[in-house]
This record gives C-alpha cells, sequence and structure tokens, in this order.
C-alpha cells in the first residue's frame, strides 16, 4: 500500500498545510512567542557585536545565529545560553531552543533520500526528538553544541531510514508483493480478483484489525491525508498513531502471509 507524498513550501508564509508537519507545528508555536505583545527575548550582545541592543525576539536572535556573517564565537556563545537555559529554566526556554534548530533541519531532511512509504512527519517527529533528548543530556560546555544537536538528528533520522529499507525489503518486498498477489489471484469465495480494501474488509471481518485500525491504514496508505489530521480526530499524538498503525499492519502483513500459505 502506498500514500501520495505531498512536497511542502518553505517559504516565510506558512501555509496551511505546513501545519501538518511537526517542523511546521513547532515553528508556528516559535513564531507565536516571538511576536506576542510581550515577545520572548534573548540578550543580544550574544549573538551580535552591537552592545547597545538590550534584548531581540527570539525569532530574530535565530535568523542572526544562521546568517554566515556572524562570528563563530558569537554563535557558540549564543548556543551555550540557549542550552544552559533549556537545562535550567525548562518551558519555553527547551522548546525555543529545538525551534532554533528547525531552519537547518528543514535543509537536512531536504536533502534525505528516504523511501517513499516512510512518511515525512515521522522523519521530522524523529529529528525533531533526537534534539530534544541532546539538548537534555549534552555539557553546556561542549564546543560547538548546535553541531552535537544536528548530529544526534542526523543519526536519528539515518537510523530510521535504514531500518525502514530493511524493513521493506523483509516485509514490503513480502508481504506487499504477497498483497498484490492477493489482490490479482481468483478467489472462490468471490469468483473474481479484489482490491486493496476489499482485503481490509475481509481482515476486519476475520478480527485481524478493527474498523477503527482499518479506516486508518485507508485514509492513510490509501487516500494520503496526514496522520497529524487524524491525531486531531483521535486526540492522541502523532507518534502514537504511529505506533498504532504499524501494529495493525504488522498483524495484517502476518494474516497475509498465512493466507498465502494456505493457497
Amino acid at each position: 500500500m502506498h500514500h501520495r507524498h505531498q512536497a511542502h513550501r518553505t517559504d516565510s508564509a506558512r501555509p496551511h498545510s505546513d501545519l501538518r508537519s511537526p517542523l511546521g507545528e513547532l515553528e508556528q508555536v516559535f513564531l507565536a512567542l516571538a511576536h506576542r505583545a510581550e515577545p520572548l527575548t534573548f540578550p543580544a550582545h550574544l549573538v551580535c557585536d552591537e552592545p547597545d541592543r538590550a534584548a531581540w525576539p527570539v525569532d530574530r536572535v535565530r535568523t542572526h545565529l544562521a546568517h554566515p556573517s556572524t562570528r563563530a564565537e558569537l554563535r557558540e556563545q549564543t548556543w551555550r545560553e540557549l542550552v544552559r537555559r533549556a537545562q535550567t529554566l525548562g518551558e519555553p526556554w527547551d522548546m525555543v531552543a529545538v525551534a532554533m534548530t528547525v531552519p537547518v533541519l528543514r535543509r537536512m531532511l531536504a536533502r534525505l533520500a528516504r523511501p517513499a512509504h516512510l512518511e515525512r512527519a515521522e522523519v521530522e517527529q524523529e529529528a525533531l526528538a533526537a534534539v530534544a533528548v541532546t539538548l537534555r543530556s549534552v555539557d553546556a560546555g561542549t564546543g560547538r553544541l548546535d553541531r552535537e544537536l544536528f548530529a544526534a538528528a542526523d543519526r536519528a533520522v539515518h537510523r530510521l531510514v535504514y531500518a525502514a529499507r530493511r524493513r521493506t525489503a523483509r516485509e514490503t518486498g513480502q508481504t506487499a508483493v504477497h498483497l498484490n498477489r492477493l489482490c490479482s489471484m481468483p478467489h472462490l469465495e468471490c469468483g473474481g480478483s479484489v482490491d486493496e480494501l476489499t482485503l481490509l474488509d475481509r481482515a476486519v471481518e476475520a478480527r485481524v484489525v478493527d474498523v477503527a485500525e482499518a479506516r486508518l491504514i485507508a485514509r492513510t496508505r490509501l487516500d494520503g491525508e496526514p496522520m497529524s489530521r487524524l491525531a486531531v480526530e483521535r486526540g492522541v499524538s502523532v507518534r502514537q498513531l504511529y505506533r498504532y498503525r504499524h501494529a495493525a499492519e504488522q498483524r495484517l502483513a502476518d494474516h497475509l502471509r498465512r493466507h498465502l500459505r494456505e493457497l
């Protein structure tokens, strides 16, 4: 089963579709903090050579932080203070520190060669989780803290891609082929070939998956609906919904393999 890949834009005016991604959702929260009536600010002298400037909104700090003209020592002391605040003050600084990585993560993930069946949102979530975990544990005195964070994200997404490719080779290479075979084979009970929705219906009848799981698979894999939309509908996190779908698809794959052995 496949889902449609939806391209995303990266212009400053975030489109509604961007809210369907973990990076987009984090970006909206970050910008809201920077543009509220009393914006969240950061000492300007840590990131620029203008001592007369007391403080900047956090989004301006991020822009300056990423600019090529910003000296390495200023960039390093900014990251050191960001990590210190995240570790000692918690919210909202832990979220702000993670959000500071979003522009680089976007570029990094845009270059990532991921399997078609591995959803963009899942990769983004993995990258952000790696940054957040590293942010809590990294030594604030370490040099080039930003590299530590980006390296952790890079390792995490490549592990995810590697695992997805192995799973594809092991299961999609077998189960998806099995699925295609089942869809195209004539069956005595129906007198013709079946499609993926019919197979899902039969899996529900056989109590392999329940109705909610079948609908989740159909809407995300066949219709291409974003997981974030369904997570909102069901009142659960996107990550929890991925795990829920994965468990259902594993049972479905096992069921298909057993069915093929019986033919």
